[in-house]
């Protein structure tokens, strides 16, 4: 019959004859045959199925075979021994290789023959041996989900008791080395089912025996972590992901995450291929082991690997967003690394450049999933604009693609990023900086921020861009101090000279931090400043005490003499200096001297104190102000015109804290204690203050431009007009008169007599709500002049014999105020004289309260300069001509003289500087940041004043010892800077400050 078949199969006859015979031959097989006739059949078949020619001759030999086998089961049980097996499995079949997948098949097949024979259990004893050697020789995917077909049918084949764990390992090594080279859909599809075969199998072993469990995972990590060059693990063992409990999640993430033989950069390598798992279809909570692991991380403070892989792997997780079968795990990935990486915007900043194509490309499908899938990415990208401030460039954009989909509320926002960020875990995260690549093409050096320090860098910025105080800092001779000054001077050195992109201002930042700043947490930046400023003040000024008990060859600086100091938060408020000389450095750029005048209203008498300030705080003007009051200014002549600014005092619900004499300005009752001053003995109020609140004033000015929906854009002019103005002292800040011995209404005029070289100035936009008990913010965009005018009054006032004439009702705000008030009948001796000055540095509050937020700063450099010499003369002789019809008017010649500097492009670059990054940016932009996005407003503006002669006449720039327009360092400096500078150099990634 063998030879009939065999004659058949190779014959030419027709397919359907052949098929016909072949049926016969199938029905022949419940005939008795002799053993050697079912042995040739059993031959014949067997090599059919093995090397048939082509798929005929394999189907006839599979059902031949099947039906004699059947049929003559002692006979087939003898033909499919033990050591025929193993030939088949060792050495292959004539021709066919050993690994072919038809041997499997074939062993496959004749186990299912034999199942109810005795001789097959030593066929499964032989098997368990041999395919543990199979999965030793790192089977193809195809052979080994043949195998696992085999294994799943036969479970007796699998190895036992301790093999078994050594065939898993194995079989997970064996799917470490899986690839398809294929990208045609077809194979990929094969392979991932082929893929999917071999998963199963190991998922039912570890079913079956658990203990098999974790050397696998083990295994798994092995394989995920090693950082041979030479072997990239396949991303086919994201497929045994979906098997592993979930409950063991927090077992085994905790085991790897505190293993010291776990070393940094294998879990780094981990994490990465765990990450690119998210691009396996079909596989399950691949992106729950992956945000488990970064927790995990997280937890045991290795900030490290947890920078390094999201800045690695993020663009990459981004980018799975646009296949529909892994987006939801990419985005949950893609989450909780923005909502966790919130030290600094750089992996947000990856993305960023992607978003706007992604969202058109959803928005234009109009699928329901994809609209769903937008809403949660726009509320994700919402909260990362809302943390990162200060990038309007980058923002704009996006700003525009999501504008149609829903806006997330502050208090949503706020919850959403508390929820996953590594700052709340540690206070160590600030030793981890992101990856910075050297200086950015502005020349500038950024700041790291230390964990909210942010109201710190957008100061030190300003002030390094006041050019002229850096330079006189970097002058200084401190040689053997350890001043603040003299740390501000090294800090100011590194920002000028070193390579970093950005540097780390750990120990200016402890030395320069106020006691009652709370490390880590948000704070005011103007507090900070004038802390600052004040300790720099008085540290120099215990110097010039100690200089003049001491020869200089005793002179020292030491931490010791300093700590007495560093508490000291008052202002300038000593006598003022007789010489320029026996200024400090503070007084010298920032100090200028105000004088409030108080004349009582019923006797005539008058007070007044001249006081040092290094910044002045603005209030914002009341409403009411704009509306039917008509005042003249009682230091002007009574020739005042329209435009001219008053104020008068009013009840108010909301109280404010405000003295000129000190310039502070806090948000609560807990900074008030801090920040506020004993009155001079001069003043008397009924409260205990100085001053009135700050919405007692009431402001006139009818000149005021209009937005278009109505409402007025008040500038700095206005509100600098509004602090000078005039004021009526009345109901709860009456004045308590000394020659009445009684509370009194007054009037109470300021003055500025000597101008700063650098002028401060705080925009009050913190006011506590006494209705609600919160602390707002003033939201009102203020324009900002390129040049602004200062009024100076260097002469004392002189009364005249005329008294008041006065019957107000101060409750009363009607248009018919104004008619009650007459003039007081004081005058000045000389003009005003308006001082000239250039916008410098705009440092940025972004945020909606003062609670939270995010500073930043805008600024460029300003030095004295021939344009400058020519923009103050022409602005002198203007401003003495306007001298009387202006305090300091809408229509002064600065509006003239800054649209000429606009026009000729005299002002210099601006920067942008947002912690560690820095950009170039324009005045315009600095113009526009609160129109385009409204929670950003300036809050601190640093002014320069314009002279004939430079501030530094007396060192030469152009003398080749100066390095930038910078003075010359000191050795012991330079030598510091220039072995940072080798070390960062030689490895920027590790050598960080």
């Amino acid at each position: 019959m063998d030879k009939i078949l065999e004659g058949l199969v190779s014959s030419s006859h027709p397919l359907p004859l052949k098929r016909v015979i072949v049926r016969k031959v199938v029905e022949s097989a419940e005939h008795w045959l002799d053993e050697a006739q079912c042995e040739a059949m059993f031959d014949l078949t067997t090599r059919l199925i093995l090397e048939g020619q082509d798929p005929f001759q394999r189907q006839v030999g599979h059902q031949v075979l099947e039906a004699y086998a059947r049929y003559h089961r002692p006979e087939f049980e003898s033909f499919f021994n033990k050591t025929f097996v193993l030939g088949l499995l060792q050495q292959g079949y004539h021709s066919l290789d050993r690994k072919d997948v038809a041997i499997l098949d074939y062993i496959h097949n004749g186990l299912k023959l034999i199942m109810s024979c005795p001789s097959v259990l030593d066929l499964f004893s032989l098997l368990q041996v041999e395919v543990l050697r199979m999965v030793c020789e790192r089977p193809e995917p195809q052979l080994c989900a043949r195998l696992s077909d085999l294994l799943s049918d036969f479970v007796q084949c699998i190895p036992k008791g301790k093999l078994s764990i050594t065939f898993c390992q194995q079989l997970v090594r064996t799917i470490g080395h899986f690839q398809c080279v294929s990208t045609q859909e077809k194979e990929l599809r094969e392979y991932v089912s082929q893929v999917t075969k071999v998963s199963n199998l190991l998922q039912n072993i570890w079913k079956a025996e658990p203990s098999t469990l974790l050397p696998s995972l083990q295994e798994v990590f092995a394989s995920i972590s090693s950082t041979d060059a030479s072997f990239e693990p396949s991303v086919a063992l994201a497929s045994l992901v979906q098997h592993i409990p979930l409950q063991m999640i927090t077992v085994l993430i905790r085991s790897l995450t505190t293993d010291p033989n776990v070393k940094d950069a294998s879990m780094t390598q981990a994490l990465c291929r765990m990450i690119d798992w998210l691009s396996w279809p079909l596989a399950q909570h691949v992106d729950t082991w992956v945000i488990a692991l970064l927790k995990g991380l997280a937890a045991v403070q290795k900030f490290t690997i947890l920078i390094d892989v999201t800045l690695l792997k993020i663009e990459l997780v981004f980018n799975r967003l646009w296949f529909p079968l892994v987006r939801p795990g990419a985005l949950a990935v893609l989450s909780h690394m923005l909502l966790s990486f919130q030290h600094s915007p750089e992996a947000f900043h990856l993305i960023v450049p992607h978003v706007v194509n992604l969202v058109h490309s959803f928005k234009s499908d109009g699928l329901p999933s994809s609209t769903a899938f937008l809403v949660q990415l726009t509320e994700l990208i919402q909260c990362m604009m809302y943390h990162y401030s200060g990038f309007p460039d980058l923002y704009e954009p996006i700003l525009e693609a999501i504008k149609d989909f829903p806006k997330p509320s502050e208090e949503k926002i706020k919850l959403i990023l508390n929820q996953s960020a590594w700052t709340s875990q540690s206070n160590s995260l600030a030793s981890c900086l992101s990856r910075l690549s050297g200086k950015s093409e502005t020349g500038k050096t950024g700041l790291i921020n230390l964990g909210n320090t942010c109201y710190m860098n957008s100061v030190i910025q300003a002030l390094f861009m006041a050019t002229d105080f850096r330079r006189q800092v970097l002058s200084l001779n401190l040689n053997g101090c350890n001043s603040l000054m003299k740390k501000l001077q090294h800090l100011f050195a590194f920002l000028a000279h070193t390579q970093r992109e950005a540097y780390a201002p750990r120990v200016f930042f402890e030395a320069s931090r106020p006691p009652w700043f709370t490390p880590r947490s948000q704070q005011d930046c103007s507090e900070y400043l004038r802390f600052l400023l004040d300790r720099l003040h008085e540290e120099e000024k215990i110097l010039q005490v100690q200089s003049s008990h001491k020869p200089p060859s005793s002179l020292g600086c030491n931490e010791t003499s300093f700590q007495e100091v560093a508490s000291k938060t008052a202002v300038l408020t000593e006598s003022p200096c007789t010489s320029e000389g026996e200024k400090t450095l503070i007084e010298k750029m920032f100090g200028g001297k105000l004088r409030t005048h108080i004349c009582c209203l019923n006797c005539r008498s008058t007070s007044q104190k001249v006081e040092a300030f290094t910044d002045l705080s603005l209030a914002f003007c009341p409403s009411s102000s704009i509306e039917n009051l008509s005042f003249q200014d009682a230091a002007s002549s009574p020739n005042t015109q329209d435009g001219d600014l008053m104020q008068a005092s009013i009840p108010s619900e909301e109280p404010g804290v405000y003295s000129p004499a000190t310039a502070a300005f806090v948000c609560d009752s807990a900074v008030n204690e801090r920040m506020s001053h004993s009155p001079p003995d001069e003043f008397c109020c009924t409260d205990n203050t100085s001053v009135p609140h700050e919405s007692s004033k009431i402001l006139v000015n009818k000149d005021v431009p209009q937005r278009p929906g109505g409402g007025s854009t008040p500038s700095v002019t206005d509100l600098l007009n509004y602090f000078l103005a005039p004021e009526i002292l009345t109901g709860d800040n009456q004045y308590y008169c000394e020659n009445c011995a009684s509370l009194q209404n007054a009037e109470k005029t300021m003055q500025i007599t000597e101008e700063p070289e650098y002028l401060i100035l705080t925009l009050l936009r913190f006011s506590y709500d006494q209705k609600y008990h919160v602390r707002r913010k003033i939201l009102d965009n203020v324009s900002l002049p390129l040049v602004l005018e200062l009024p100076v009054k260097r002469t004392t006032f002189s009364s005249l014999s005329e008294s008041w004439s006065i019957d107000v009702d101060f409750t009363d705000i009607s248009e018919n105020l104004a008619k009650k008030l007459k003039s007081s009948g004081t005058e000045e001796a000389c003009c005003s004289r308006l001082v000239p000055y250039l916008l410098s540095s705009v440092v940025v509050h972004s945020g909606i309260s003062s609670e939270s937020g995010h500073y930043y700063s805008y600024a460029r450099n300003i030095t004295g300069t021939e344009s400058s010499y020519q923009m103050c003369h022409q602005s002198e002789t203007l401003a003495l001509a306007s001298s009387q019809s202006h305090l300091l008017g809408r229509n002064s010649p600065s509006a003239v003289i800054e649209q000429d500097l606009e026009n000729k492009e005299m002002s210099k670059e601006w920067f942008l500087f947002n912690d560690s990054r820095v950009t170039f940016t324009s005045f315009q932009s600095v113009q526009k940041i609160t129109s385009r996005f409204p929670k950003d407003t300036a809050y601190v503006l640093l002014y320069k004043k314009q002279s004939s002669t430079n501030s530094l006449s007396g060192n030469n720039s152009t003398s080749g010892l100066w390095v930038n327009g910078d003075p010359p360092l000191q050795k012991e400096l330079m030598d510091a800077i220039t072995k940072d500078n080798k070390l960062y150099l030689q490895d920027p990634v590790r050598q960080r400050l």
